[in-house]
């Protein structure tokens, strides 16, 4: 198995910073680096010895039915990294590992379960996975990918959005980029077993779909929807909403566009960003500040922005994370239990470094402390 999703990590331009479409929907901002605060996951953690979690990527942290935090994790191994030794490494994904402590205590994020697994053990992956082979409704997938989780405490049903992946390799006009076949929700009503639902947003035959890669925050009534192509690849970010209880309903999604004069719901999308996007992450935090964060791809630094609401003026980009801190750094996945002020911003940021030949010298996830 390749795994070259991120083999464009550390090939860093010196310009291209996303930008807004329309000059009045971003404000100045200014930069401001999070610190490193601790690795996660490893083979040399509990996170291995406990639930067999060893090489492993995003960890993107969202509010469980029961009020703790889910971390969602993507393919994970139980060596260091995706080619062993030894093989096979018991590839999965998703997995998912919970913790109810909250990550500005002293010690950070503490993993105190994993989904599918009473106390200590292998953390099964949530839900089907085509591994090379065949996923849902007879369609080849290399991986299942997630993207964001949602709960509902009014009917304690947990949701996942995901990537069923085609495969890393497809042609584009900066290079090969890694390509969706569609993306999807899955749901569990019992906060362990998913199930893949037969909703599919495909992606095109181009690699463009603008719909792929989702994060989902609730207010209210609604569940607003951010989503960015699949590939980190130059393209817009679009914004849709959707009632709560109907987001197994695709007709009932409102998208958030420009028709000349001004912006409003219930139109086609028009794109509230452009850059190179890596996977976005988008929360609602206690005060009402709307957090954005995501990997510049041109910049190679993770950046956040900040607005009064989800279709308000967002602020430029903040550096949060550099390349040189974290060398190969991907995700960017904001901890719903952030908050504004100085270093209560807190970010997963997953990190995969090769040698000059290929090899793989780090895999895992970090915590990272910055300000809004």
């Amino acid at each position: 198995m390749v795994l070259d999703r991120r083999s464009f990590l550390g090939k860093v331009a010196a310009t291209g910073a996303a930008a807004a479409v329309v000059p009045t929907l971003a404000l100045p901002g200014r930069a401001q680096a999070a610190t490193w605060k601790k690795r996660l996951t490893g083979a040399d953690l509990d996170t291995n010895s406990r639930w067999r979690v060893a090489g492993t990527d995003l960890g993107i942290p969202y509010v469980l039915e029961n009020g703790s935090i889910g971390y969602l994790l993507g393919d994970t191994f139980d060596t260091p990294w995706p080619e062993g030794p030894p093989l096979p490494n018991d590839w999965r994904s998703p997995v998912m590992l919970r913790s109810n402590i909250h990550p500005g205590a002293p010690g950070g994020v503490v993993f105190d379960s994993a989904a599918r697994v009473a106390g200590n053990g292998r953390a099964p992956e949530l839900m089907h996975n085509g591994h090379n082979g065949i996923g849902i409704d007879g369609l080849w997938e290399v991986t299942v990918i997630p993207n964001d989780g949602i709960s509902f405490p009014e009917t304690g049903r947990q949701l996942i959005s995901y990537m069923s992946i085609e495969n890393w390799h497809s042609a584009g006009p900066a290079g090969p980029q890694w390509k969706s076949r569609y993306a999807g929700l899955a749901y569990s009503d019992n906060g362990n077993d998913f199930i893949r639902t037969p909703l599919k947003w495909w992606n095109n035959g181009t690699n463009t779909d603008p719909f792929q890669m989702w994060t989902m925050q609730r207010h209210d009534d609604w569940v607003y929807v951010f989503s960015v192509r699949s590939g980190r690849q130059d393209g817009p970010m679009m914004l849709r909403r959707v009632r709560w209880d109907r987001l197994f309903y695709p007709e009932s999604y409102e998208g958030w566009g420009w028709n000349g004069s001004d912006w409003g719901w219930g139109r086609p999308c028009t794109p509230i960003l452009t850059g190179r996007f890596g996977e976005p992450s988008v929360r609602r935090l206690a005060d009402g500040t709307w957090v954005m964060a995501y990997l510049n791809c041109a910049t190679g630094n993770i950046v956040t922005r900040t607005a009064a609401g989800p279709d308000r003026v967002w602020t430029a980009e903040k550096v949060q994370v550099t390349h040189w801190q974290e060398p190969a750094l991907y995700g960017g996945f904001i901890h719903p239990w952030s908050a504004t002020g100085t270093n209560n911003l807190h970010l997963m940021v997953s990190k995969w470094t090769r040698t000059p030949d290929g090899r793989s010298t780090a895999y895992h996830v970090s915590q990272f402390v910055g300000t809004a």
